[in-house]
């Protein structure tokens, strides 16, 4: 297995077709993720960041090109590429104990017994500062909560790889700096890859290893990818001031509001 390209995507454009015609929303991306690796894929809106996970997730078959995964081709949706999206999608009338473990069936009713399926949802709980509420249903908890239920949830599945669409983009600002210290310190102790679509510069920056710039749609494409050198555990306080921290945020910046500035009109 070809740990440097363990997420691969070669030459994918993908088109719609609409009412209106065909709409190609990305043309001729090309991104290698590391076994291990924590990826942002970053642009304005419209620029398809939400499409290469969806291509990667196997929501979407991708019109011409190769998604591949662990040196296997995507074909469609699988329990080793787990999705967090912004909005949790907890089952309202399921505890949060029973959202986690309905992904733990799915997975892995063949595999483990009763008893070993029970311990493992209560880990992930408890991985995410959740095992309190395992009895509470999503309406009784917070928007931050159900976010962790959610991540617990896909963390649960075992996934190869975790994908999250913007899924701190709904949280107020305390709570979402919360939970990128605690999704930090869980890729920490898991090892997990990770690929995270975010419009945040800071958020990007503070997580990644590798940020990919996506350029204007329509026919998007990657215009530059940066690598992040800052060293792990990281703290945003210590970053703060950091010449490489800030030096990647520029760079981003300049990418986004210079090179490609999206037009208003």
């Amino acid at each position: 297995m070809n740990l440097d390209k363990f997420v691969s995507l070669e030459n994918i454009e993908m088109t719609f077709h609409t009412k209106s015609g065909a709409f190609t929303a990305l043309k001729d991306v090309n991104i290698n993720i590391k076994q291990g690796e924590f990826v942002s894929i970053i642009g304005h809106s419209g620029c398809g960041k939400s499409t290469v996970l969806n291509i990667i997730a196997g929501l979407y078959p991708a019109s011409e090109g190769v998604a591949l995964c662990a040196d296997r081709e995507i074909a469609g949706p699988g329990p080793e590429r787990a999705v967090v999206f912004q909005n949790h999608s907890l089952l309202p009338w399921l505890t949060v104990y029973e959202n986690v473990m309905l992904a733990v069936d799915s997975v892995f009713a063949k595999t483990k017994t009763k008893a070993e399926k029970d311990d493992w949802v209560n880990y992930n709980l408890k991985l995410v500062h959740m095992d309190h509420a395992a009895h509470k249903r999503p309406n009784e908890i917070s928007g931050g909560m159900k976010q962790r239920v959610g991540i617990a949830r896909a963390l649960a599945m075992q996934p190869k790889v975790l994908l999250m669409d913007e899924p701190f983009g709904a949280l107020d600002a305390l709570t979402r700096a919360h939970l990128q210290d605690e999704l930090m310190k869980i890729c920490a102790e898991i090892n997990t890859t990770v690929v995270m679509v975010t419009h945040d510069v800071d958020e990007a920056v503070l997580l990644s290893d590798k940020i990919v710039m996506m350029t204007n749609g329509p026919a998007a494409t990657v215009g530059e990818i940066l690598s992040v050198r800052l060293e792990r555990p990281r703290s945003r306080l210590a970053l703060a001031g950091d010449a490489e921290y800030l030096r990647c945020r520029q760079a981003v910046l300049t990418f986004l509001y210079d090179k490609h500035r999206k037009d208003d009109h």
